[in-house]
């Protein structure tokens, strides 16, 4: 089959899933087909492992039982013509084994990482599956014309799935929990650079966007079956508080090649790290993560930090600054909302321990609208590590095409907007590891002493002193937010000056 075609088909299958009485979103029809195409997707692959280990003259255990599997319950459910002929299910027959046998017994899979990955897909919620059985069926035989042992069949509905993803971002409201634009992603793993052997972690990990680029990453280092054995068992680490997300990311690691993805269930933010440690104890070689911003969360999740804020923007900064391992070279990407930068009080507080604790080698600031259409909030990149705190911190702005005010969802961002601050930052790193001379900055690239950045009560706003001063001017939105802040600390002042009186008078 063609790529045009099986493309064609698989966008024909969601069409059909569409029109089905339980899948009339954009939500549930890929929820739907994502599963349908993990478990053609997973017997595909057994097949090989099975035909690998007998070249090899051992056994191979297959993870799902015999009449479970896809090749053999499917066949059941479309009939089989030639040499020996099948008759089809009837309707009944087939929704009683998806709704009644399959489902609860893929939910009920243990004992190996390969049978909880798939269990903890199919447990603990309601998988969403067809009213119909004629729509089922039609989709039952578009999936099982996919041949998970051709390379490019794979190829093909791993961008299928991408795009998929993508349109879920688009059209739901909760689009930040799906969908990180991949030229931001792939930019980010670029200047973290992981490496074979590190640990990988995304403490919000959504459908594991962070987490398939830097394993795409890795994967070119890939020279032996051990290099192939960390990347699959070893390296990634996400967590996510929500199922559909986390389903959808599991999914996603799998049909690009991670069988084995660590994809947990979890709120991040329910863990205590004030001891430094946390409760699971783990840290890791590299974070890289674009967690959800401009949420609130409650006094008893503020205590599990040593700085009490109910903005999850900064919990989630002190989470990925506690989970790096206390070792040089340990490092961090991570996406903020802007005003991060700019705010005062415990911001500033947690921004000091940025600092003074860390390398903050690199900031830059996104356009507007790179997120667009998911959310018009302007962000960062903060970029830093295990070491000591460098006299300068690169800045970069990526710059707006000429013809453009803003992102939009028809005018998206691109790995191309990138080549800029993607070439000064490799220049900066070869000056910093003495393998050249400093380099010449760009008009959007700058560095900032960090003394002065002390001065500035941790202020870390990338103001570019390249431009007019009427070009550097504050958002309207910086400007709210810092009357905000500054009538916040304002009405501390005034509450300990009037508790200083009342006490003097008693």
């Amino acid at each position: 089959m063609s790529r045009e075609q099986l493309t064609n088909d698989i966008w024909r299958a969601c069409d059909i899933l569409r029109r089905d009485n339980n899948c009339g979103g954009v939500m549930e029809y890929v929820e739907h087909l994502s599963w349908l195409l993990f478990l053609k997707f997973l017997d595909g692959q057994e097949d090989v492992f099975e035909q690998e280990a007998k070249s090899a003259n051992r056994k191979y255990t297959r993870v799902i039982s015999r009449q479970y599997r896809w090749s053999n319950w499917v066949t059941k459910a479309l009939g089989k013509k030639g040499r020996r002929t099948i008759a089809a299910w009837d309707d009944h027959q087939l929704m009683e084994f998806v709704r009644g046998e399959l489902i609860p017994h893929l939910a009920s899979l243990s004992g190996s990482p390969e049978r909880e990955v798939i269990a903890g897909i199919f447990r603990d919620r309601n998988v969403i599956i067809c009213d119909s059985p004629e729509n089922l069926k039609d989709v039952l035989k578009i999936v099982d014309q996919i041949d998970f042992t051709n390379p490019d069949d794979i190829y093909t509905v791993s961008h299928i799935y991408e795009d998929l993803l993508k349109r879920l971002g688009s059209e739901n409201k909760m689009a930040g929990e799906f969908y990180t634009p991949r030229p931001v992603i792939r930019f980010m793993v670029e200047v973290i650079d992981p490496q074979i052997g590190e640990t990988v972690y995304d403490p919000a990990c959504g459908t594991c966007g962070f987490l398939l680029e830097a394993f795409l990453h890795t994967q070119k280092q890939e020279k032996t079956p051990k290099d192939r054995e960390i990347l699959q068992r070893q390296t990634y680490v996400g967590q996510e508080k929500k199922p559909l997300p986390a389903l959808l990311g599991t999914m996603n690691m799998v049909l690009h090649g991670v069988l084995v993805p660590d994809i947990r269930r979890r709120n991040t933010l329910a863990e205590d790290i004030r001891d430094g440690s946390g409760l699971f104890g783990e840290t890791f070689d590299v974070i890289l993560t674009n967690p959800p911003f401009g949420g609130k969360e409650n006094t008893r999740i503020q205590k599990n930090f040593p700085v009490k804020a109910n903005a999850t923007e900064l919990l989630f900064l002190q989470h990925v600054m506690k989970k790096l391992k206390p070792k040089q070279g340990a490092r961090c990407g991570i996406v903020v909302p802007e005003g991060t930068l700019f705010r005062g009080g415990a911001f500033a507080t947690v921004k000091k321990e940025l600092l003074d604790d860390f390398n903050l080698f690199m900031v830059v600031s996104l356009p507007p609208g790179t997120f667009a259409p998911y959310s018009d909030v302007k962000a960062a990149l903060l970029f830093f590590e295990r070491g000591e705190q460098q006299k300068e911190v690169l800045y970069q702005e990526i710059a707006l095409p000429d013809e453009l005010k803003k992102f939009s969802k028809v005018n998206s961002i691109s790995d191309e907007h990138f080549a800029e601050a993607r070439q000064v930052w490799q220049q900066m790193k070869a000056y910093i590891q003495g393998k050249s001379p400093r380099p010449e900055l760009t008009e959007n690239s700058w560095t900032e002493d960090l003394e002065e950045l002390r001065k500035r009560d941790y202020d870390l706003t990338a103001r570019n002193h390249r431009r007019n001063e009427d070009e550097n001017l504050p958002e309207p939105r910086e400007i709210i937010e810092t009357l905000i802040e500054n009538n916040r600390q304002l009405k501390i002042r005034l509450e300990k000056l009037h508790k200083m009186i009342s006490d003097k008078d008693l």
